[in-house]
């Protein structure tokens, strides 16, 4: 008896239709830069030779446990938005670029109409954004990944100039943060949404779990107004695990800061933290500020001229970050 790898649950044809299908999102993602050598090869190549000091940084992340409500409500093009913020996001900290995007993802059975949602959503960001979609796996695992779950996983590639890397190093007292608003709850700290919507079914209506599911903003366009605006951006924070304490304090080496940022009061966030203690949730969800830019003081002004940007704290020379919820 012989048999197929199709009836081993692996459809070779399908995958390689899916490869098709995806060339024609991702043209839209090559605006800004574009790979050296065709689509689709068996690794991407991207040329370095207008930079003239060229550094790579490079990231990898996933959606974590908000993929799990964003396939039982069929939000699958937040979830390629979600993985491509995680990862941009976490490229621009550092001053670079982000040029190309791969993406993982892992299904029991390849459903194209399913998959290629995904990657819209992926496109959808890495457009506005100017990444390349460069490439990734679509990897069939029947068996092993269970039929109604979808793994996923992205890696982004940056380039800086040497120059303009940033260096957190120059942090000192005195310095301002700068916060940028959230769309929500971004991809962090669903584990602990999912407890409590799983104690108190009625919370939440439909819409406003949607409002919830909201996708992770990217912050490339703030980032181009700072410069723009000839702010001198010390460093920069992409606030996920851990709140804005533990990502801060990756920055601040020795130094601290004292934080204060208003009652989160957005949508039905409130109906969430009201189930949570104020340093839990602290600790926990980014507490409205995605994206925090730590400048000298006297960029204040410059700092402000972008859409969007709040003072919301200092630096201290007293180590560890406090902070305050104005009614928490």
């Amino acid at each position: 008896m012989s048999f197929t790898y199709k009836e081993a649950g692996v459809d070779i044809k399908e995958a390689a239709s899916l490869v098709g299908d995806i060339g024609g999102l991702r043209k839209r993602t090559e605006w800004k830069h574009s790979l050296m050598q065709s689509f689709g090869l068996f690794a991407a190549s991207f040329d370095l030779s207008k930079w003239k000091e060229p550094v790579i940084v490079t990231g990898c992340d996933g959606v974590g446990t908000k993929l799990e409500l964003l396939l039982k409500h069929d939000q699958l093009e937040i979830a390629g938005k979600d993985l491509v913020g995680m990862n941009v996001n976490d490229i621009l900290t550092t001053g670079g670029d982000p040029v190309m995007f791969l993406d993982y993802v892992g299904v029991s059975k390849i459903d194209k109409a399913q998959i290629t949602r995904v990657i819209t959503g992926m496109v959808d960001h890495l457009e506005s954004c100017g990444c390349i979609l460069a490439g990734g796996e679509t990897a069939e695992m029947p068996g092993v990944v269970p039929e109604d779950v979808l793994e996923l996983s992205g890696f982004c590639i940056g380039v800086a100039e040497k120059p303009n890397l940033v260096d957190p190093t120059r942090i000192g007292a005195g310095d301002l943060m700068i916060g940028f608003p959230s769309g929500g709850f971004h991809a962090n700290g669903w584990s602990l949404v999912r407890r409590i919507l799983e104690a108190h079914p009625d919370l939440v209506t439909d819409e406003e779990l949607h409002e919830l599911l909201a996708p992770t903003r990217l912050y490339h366009s703030e980032v181009a107004a700072l410069r723009g605006a000839g702010a001198d951006i010390r460093a920069m924070a992409h606030i996920t695990g851990g709140g804005l304490p533990e990502n801060l304090e990756r920055l601040l080496g020795t130094k601290g800061a004292d934080i204060q940022i208003p009652e989160w009061t957005t949508g039905a966030i409130p109906k969430v933290l009201d189930h949570v203690e104020t340093q839990e949730a602290v600790n926990t969800f980014n507490m409205g500020f995605g994206w925090i830019v730590i400048v000298p003081a006297a960029d204040r002004e410059k700092a402000l001229e972008v859409a969007g940007a709040q003072i919301v704290g200092q630096v201290t020379s007293e180590t560890g970050v406090r902070v305050m919820v104005s009614g928490g």
